[in-house]
């Protein structure tokens, strides 16, 4: 007895260590960034357009980009991905067919995000002709979002308890009244997070975008022209950072990194807050 307890409270130290020590790298890493680029932010800054060889440029149409890109591959990817899921989870027999989509799935979802900007430059930038744009660039982000899209989606399904499932079945619903009425309303926390997830992470992808939409913003703002170049945010940060000519890139590069940082941040507090009260919500109800 005296050996378990002992080892429980070690266990206990060890874990809390742990996590205050992520918690403490996080929030250094969020001090350092958000300390440097701060001072650098105004509206001027944050809606004005880019300047190359002069300081004082803004991050407008990058900022506008970044959102349009991911709305554009979130409407590619998001009704194929759940829907895909729901296939997996509901009506796929078990059989060597359905293993293999899974481990299929699951291969893609650990690829390098270059390996699909690098496929996304061959297929749409020069194979399909839509060069670097903004269309081509979302369509890649797509397919980097879909096995993921697809994994979340068949994980927060299995989640449902199959009572429910069966009791919908039981009284007379077809499949896709459980699916619509059962399945996808006790899910839909799960599914809220994942999509948030995976947002978040196309804000600030670079590696994908830099092949497809282009290091290159349209002279007019806001361009809703799906064929323009569409330099997102991440991209330009890696870009003023790297081989800008702006006398004030290093000022650039830092407030970008700061202003990233609190889109990403209060992008994923807008949706992970409604997600929580939905699922209390849901959780009272039961």
């Amino acid at each position: 007895m005296r050996w378990r307890e002992a080892a429980n409270k070690i266990a206990t130290v060890y874990f809390w260590a742990i996590g205050i020590l992520i918690i403490c790298i996080l929030a250094w890493f969020l001090a350092r960034i958000l300390g440097a680029g701060l001072p650098h932010l105004s509206w001027k800054f944050v809606t004005g357009m880019p300047q190359e060889l002069t300081a004082g440029g803004g991050v407008g149409p990058h900022l506008f980009n970044s959102f349009y890109i991911l709305v554009l591959s979130m409407l590619f990817s998001a009704p194929i991905g759940i829907g895909a899921g729901i296939y997996l989870t509901v009506y796929a027999k078990k059989n060597r067919f359905t293993e293999l989509v899974r481990i299929s799935v699951e291969v893609l979802s650990s690829v390098p995000s270059i390996v699909f900007g690098l496929f996304g430059a061959l297929l749409f930038v020069n194979w399909m002709g839509l060069k670097f744009s903004i269309l081509g660039g979302a369509a890649t982000l797509a397919l980097l979002n879909l096995p993921i899209l697809v994994r979340v989606t068949e994980e927060s399904l299995s989640s449902v308890p199959s009572a429910y499932w069966s009791a919908s079945l039981a009284l007379g619903s077809t499949r896709w009244q459980g699916i619509r009425n059962v399945l996808i309303p006790a899910a839909l926390p799960g599914l809220i997070t994942g999509i948030t997830l995976v947002a978040g992470r196309a804000l600030g992808e670079t590696a994908v975008l830099i092949y497809t939409a282009g290091t290159s913003v349209s002279r007019f703002f806001p361009d809703f022209n799906p064929l323009a170049m569409g330099e997102t945010l991440a991209v330009h940060l890696w870009y003023v950072g790297s081989t800008s000519l702006a006398p004030d890139a290093a000022e650039i590069a830092e407030g970008s990194a700061a202003l990233l940082i609190i889109v990403v941040l209060l992008f994923n507090l807008l949706i992970a807050l409604p997600s929580r009260l939905l699922q209390k919500k849901l959780s009272g109800d039961k």
